[in-house]
C-alpha cells in the first residue's frame, strides 16, 4: 500500500516535540490568541518576507478577511480562476462581490495574465490569483496590470508554503497573501487554521480587528466582525513544524524531481515550472487522457491517488446562478478532465516512487496512440476557444 498522504507518519518522526507543545497549552489555559499565537505570527511573517502576520482559523478565513480589508464589498466584481478549490469562489462572494472567471495557463496551469485586462470592468476592485499545486503564478505581469488599473491583489497561496517566485516568497508580492494550515497542506495543523500576511499595517489592523468581533478591546468594538481567531494548540504545533518546512519542501521537491525523470518516457505532460520559481508541490499532477482508468488501475494496486480538480468551480452546480457554462474555460475544463494527482509527501520512500510509476505504465498503453503531445501543448485546437464572461 502507498497512500496518497501519509500524516501519521510525519507525527512519528516529530512527536516529542508536539507533545511537548501541547501539552504547554493544555497547561497555561490560555487557548485564543495567545503567546502561540504571536510567536506564530512573528515567525510566519518573517518566513514569508513580510512584515506583519495575521492567524485565523481557516484558509478560507483568511481570504473573506483579506478581501473585506482590502474594502471589497457588493457591487464588486474580483478577477480570479475556476482551476482551484471553492473556497476561493466562497470567500469573494461571503464578501458581497462577484468572482469573474479567467482561464489558466496550458503549461503553467496558473493564471493566464493575457486574459486578465480584457475581464477588467468599472466594477473591478481586485485580482486574486491562486498558486495551484504550490506553483505561483505570474506574479511580476499581474502585479503591472493591476498597479495601471488600480486593483488590489490577493494571493491564494493556500498551496504555497515557501514557493518562491524570482526570489520571493508566495504572500509577499501581492497586496495580502492568504494560506491555509489544513492538516494535508505543505505546513498544516492539527485541525483547521489560516493566516492573511501583508506588508501594510493598515492592512493587518483590519485584519486583526475583523477575526475578533470588531474589538480593539476586550468589550470594545468599533466595527462588525467575525469569530475567526486561531487558538493556541493549533499555534504550537504550526510553531513546531516551521522548524521543518524547508527540509520537508526538499524532500517534496527531490520526489518531484524523480517522478520527471521516471515519467520521461511516458506519454504524460508533467509540471513545467518557470526556471525561475520554486514550485514546492503541494500536489505532484499529470496530465493523460483516459485518466479514470489510469486512477483505477493505481487504486487497484493499492496506490493512493486523487484528482484537483475535477470539477471546476464555474461548472459546479452551487455557484450556477454566476452563469458559466462548459466552453467558457476550455484549458481549465481540459485540465478537469486530465489531471491525475500522484502520492507525494516528505515521508514517502524515494523507490516508491518508482512503484507508483511502474503501475501508470500499465496506464500508457491505454492511452491514444495519435496526436497526444499537441493536445498536451495546445489545447485550444481541439476546443472551443471563447472567454466570454457571462453578464452580471
Amino acid at each position: 500500500m502507498i497512500p496518497f498522504l501519509d500524516l501519521k507518519a510525519q507525527y512519528s518522526q516529530i512527536k516529542p516535540e508536539i507533545d511537548a507543545a501541547v501539552a504547554r497549552v493544555v497547561s497555561s489555559g490560555h487557548f485564543v490568541l495567545g503567546p502561540e499565537v504571536t510567536a506564530f505570527e512573528e515567525r510566519f511573517a518573517d518566513y514569508c518576507g513580510t512584515a506583519h502576520c495575521r492567524a485565523v482559523n481557516s484558509g478560507t478565513s483568511a481570504l473573506h478577511l483579506a478581501l473585506l480589508a482590502a474594502g471589497i464589498g457588493p457591487g464588486d466584481e474580483v478577477i480570479t480562476v475556476s482551476m482551484t478549490f471553492v473556497a476561493t469562489t466562497a470567500a469573494i462572494l461571503y464578501s458581497g462581490a462577484r468572482p469573474v472567471f479567467v482561464d489558466v495557463d496550458p503549461v503553467t496551469w496558473t493564471m493566464d495574465p493575457g486574459l486578465i485586462e480584457a475581464a477588467i470592468t468599472p466594477r473591478t476592485k481586485a485580482i486574486l490569483p491562486v498558486h495551484l499545486h504550490g506553483l505561483m503564478a505570474d506574479m511580476d505581469t499581474i502585479m503591472a496590470i493591476a498597479r495601471r488599473h488600480g486593483l488590489v491583489v490577493i494571493e491564494d497561496a493556500a498551496q504555497a508554503h515557501g514557493a518562491e517566485y524570482r526570489g520571493r516568497r508566495a504572500g509577499s508580492i501581492g497586496d495580502l497573501g492568504c494560506f491555509s494550515f489544513y492538516p494535508g497542506k505543505n505546513l498544516g495543523a492539527f485541525g483547521e487554521g489560516g493566516a492573511v500576511v501583508t506588508d501594510r499595517p493598515e492592512f493587518a489592523r483590519r485584519v486583526s480587528l475583523l477575526r475578533d468581533w470588531g474589538q480593539e478591546a476586550k468589550y470594545d468594538h468599533v466595527i462588525p466582525g467575525y469569530n475567526y481567531r486561531m487558538d493556541e494548540i493549533q499555534s504550537a504545533v504550526l510553531n513546531v513544524k516551521l522548524d521543518y518546512i524547508e527540509r520537508w519542501t526538499e524532500a517534496r521537491r527531490s520526489l518531484a524531481e524523480r517522478y520527471n525523470a521516471l515519467l520521461s518516457d511516458l506519454p504524460f505532460a508533467r509540471p513545467q515550472p518557470p526556471r525561475y520559481a520554486r514550485h514546492v508541490y503541494h500536489v505532484y499532477a499529470v496530465r493523460l487522457e483516459r485518466r479514470d482508468d489510469a486512477l483505477t488501475l493505481l487504486r487497484d494496486a493499492g496506490i493512493g491517488a486523487g484528482i484537483h480538480y475535477p470539477v471546476p468551480v464555474h461548472l459546479q452546480r452551487a455557484y450556477a446562478e454566476l452563469g458559466y457554462r462548459a466552453g467558457d474555460l476550455p484549458v481549465t475544463e481540459m485540465l478537469a478532465n486530465d489531471f491525475l494527482s500522484l502520492p507525494i509527501y516528505p515521508e514517502l520512500p524515494p523507490e516508491r516512487a518508482a512503484e507508483v510509476v511502474g503501475t501508470l505504465r500499465s496506464a500508457a498503453s491505454l492511452q491514444p496512440s495519435a496526436a497526444i503531445s499537441t493536445r498536451m501543448e495546445h489545447p485550444q485546437s481541439d476546443m472551443a476557444c471563447s472567454q466570454n464572461r457571462r453578464a452580471s
